[in-house]
């Protein structure tokens, strides 16, 4: 197969070509429907589906169609009641419709390539689950992907299709393994064009840091970091306090070669006193990652239910879902509820779901909202007794510690409370973290930590860093003055998108419908070492056109400015058409409410 066959979005000029096709396979071929005198064949979905085309140099020779859940409706909606296929009220479900390829290329790599190619896409919006129709006598090759029938068929005209469905994440398994060699060969020789990678990433929690990337992971080119503007992770702008570096520099080799109090003992000890919490209560990390994981994998087995926010931070489904295997639910947020926790709908679901763990992060990333300590606290009041609440307040610090629940983790055994030092203290790079539980539940987890889980220069840091609050303080509170010029810049470079503020050191950009995807944005700043995080990702609710952007210094944040309005410009419908780097497939059809 020739680099010529060609993967991409459709374009407006492809549609003409999909609705004659569409007639000629599914009016005269199949008899599904009846002829039209025009010769065309329109769908009720058209302007709002996603059409993804395969083409052989200027031929094209199929397509697919996507419904994604922001629309609302689906395909199948013609054919079944939601009570019926309760599936269609889902989040995060999307439909896989009409693969169709000309009558020459039928038995050939095309409808598998498109399969694929709607899969990838669909993984790249946050999709969770997919459901298709597929025809009884192809059942076979639909299986052999992964779907599974779910035992309902559909009548249309002379056609029977079966109702199929299939998980994201073991569909792509499914592919990772099953067709590995196929896939690793047409990944070298088909022309991908659409805005993600042919092949999905490492099995890992999906994080910023393509900025490190390109700075360079072997750590040869570090004087990189000076040209890169590493906006696509929170990593805090200021420096950690001037005692920080003080304490790391006094004798680095030997904090190098010395091994760290066992325990990180005295970091409890401080953080006990800085907090005013019994040290009991206590338990360090290597960040919050490291107690993600060390909770979760002593507290959840496969049966356990886990309630979580969306959208909210990857690290939770990625641990609940993908390594430990829970049953996970989404308590859905919305834009124009302006990302807000509708609290007393969180109660009823809370009330009604029987679940192990519900996850709040507070404030939100990435939607960057907080919730009132006093709020959550009678949300927890009122919950069921064996439901345990695990609080994350990575970025607290910048609305106010004393909205802490750690008073109620220390006495409460239904909650926990976790705080990475990373971000609110500028030491990402140390890695340093706590949690807060009642005492019997920290003296669990301490029993499950390894020695040493710290590092001799993260205590260090972070012991010197808990004792210079005003420096943070002032950190702080210059961050909000640094997020609201950054948020203001950027809305004044284009009146289309939303420029979104919340309460951390973190702001979004969406994109309006019909123009450029989030990944092409992305894509297009990293030409000028501006790295963002498409959040597209992390949860349909961003319907592919949000990123987030780390706030930076002044002279960074003027870089980000400076690069998203170059790349809106380059991302121009008429400017990509004059650009031979650019592919036809930057423009996509029904990417539109």
């Amino acid at each position: 197969m020739s680099r010529d066959l060609r993967i991409r979005a459709a374009t407006p000029e492809d549609l003409a070509w999909i609705h004659e096709l569409r007639h000629r396979v599914y009016a005269h071929e199949l008899g599904q429907h009846t002829p039209r005198p025009e010769g065309r064949l329109y769908d009720a979905l058209d302007g709002d589906n996603v059409y993804l085309v395969a083409a052989r140099g200027p031929v094209r020779i199929g397509f697919v169609s996507l419904t994604p859940p922001w629309l609302g409706r689906y395909g199948l909606d013609k054919y079944l009641t939601r009570d019926e296929l309760p599936l269609l009220g889902e989040g995060g479900l999307f439909e896989v419709r009409i693969l169709t390829v000309e009558p020459r290329w039928r038995g050939t790599a095309v409808a598998p390539l498109l399969m694929y190619a709607a899969l990838r896409w669909i993984s790249s919006r946050g999709g969770r689950t997919v459901v298709a129709m597929g025809r009884t006598e192809l059942l076979d090759m639909y299986v052999a992907v992964g779907l599974r029938p779910l035992g309902r068929t559909v009548r249309s005209g002379a056609v029977t299709f079966e109702v199929l469905t299939g998980e994201v994440a073991e569909l792509t398994q499914v592919a990772a393994t099953r067709y590995r060699s196929v896939l690793e060969r047409f990944g070298a020789e088909v022309d991908w064009q659409l805005d993600m990678e042919w092949a999905p990433g490492p099995d890992g929690c999906e994080h910023g840091g393509a900025s490190f990337t390109a700075i360079g992971t072997d750590f040869r080119t570090l004087h990189r970091r000076h040209e890169v503007v590493a906006a696509d992770v929170l990593d805090a702008w200021f420096p950690p306090a001037p005692g920080v570096a003080a304490a790391l520099m006094e004798d680095p080799a030997w904090s190098a070669r010395t091994s760290p109090p066992t325990g990180a003992e005295g970091l409890l000890t401080e953080l006990a006193k800085v907090r005013a919490l019994p040290v009991e209560t206590l338990v360090a990390g290597a960040g919050s990652s490291d107690l993600i994981f060390r909770a979760f994998g002593r507290w959840l087995t496969p049966r356990s239910r886990v309630l979580l926010l969306d959208p909210g931070y990857g690290e939770y489904a990625h641990v609940t879902e993908r390594v430990i295997g829970c049953r996970v639910d989404r308590f859905r947020l919305h834009r124009d509820e302006g990302w807000r926790i509708d609290f007393a709908r969180l109660a009823s679901v809370v009330g009604a779901g029987r679940y192990d763990l519900v996850v709040v992060v507070n404030p939100n990333n990435p939607t960057g909202r907080h919730a009132s300590a006093a709020e959550l606290r009678t949300l927890i009041a009122a919950a069921p007794a064996e439901t345990r609440w695990w609080i994350d307040e990575a970025y607290l610090g910048y609305v106010d510690l004393a909205e802490s629940l750690a008073p109620l983790a220390a006495v409460d055994p239904r909650v926990v409370v976790c705080t990475s030092l990373s971000k609110m203290y500028a030491l990402s790079g140390v890695r340093a973290a706590f949690l807060v539980a009642e005492p019997a539940s920290a003296a669990l987890l301490r029993r499950w930590t390894p020695p040493w889980a710290v590092s001799l220069p993260a205590q260090l840091a972070a012991v010197a860093a808990l004792r210079d609050p005003v420096h943070y303080r002032s950190c702080w509170s210059r961050t909000h003055t640094l997020r609201r010029q950054l948020a203001a810049d950027l809305a004044r470079v284009s009146d289309t998108a939303v420029v979104e503020e919340g309460v951390a050191n973190f702001l979004t950009i969406t994109l309006p419908p019909g123009g450029p995807s989030a990944a092409r944005l992305v894509r297009e700043c990293r030409r000028h070492d501006v790295y963002l995080r498409d959040l597209s990702p992390l949860s349909p609710q961003y319907e592919g056109r949000t990123v987030r952007v780390a706030v930076r210094d002044v002279a960074e944040n003027a870089r980000i400015v400076a690069a998203y309005g170059t790349a809106l410009e380059a991302l121009r419908p008429g400017a990509l058409s004059r650009r031979s780097a650019v592919s036809p497939g930057d423009v996509a059809v029904g990417h539109a409410r």
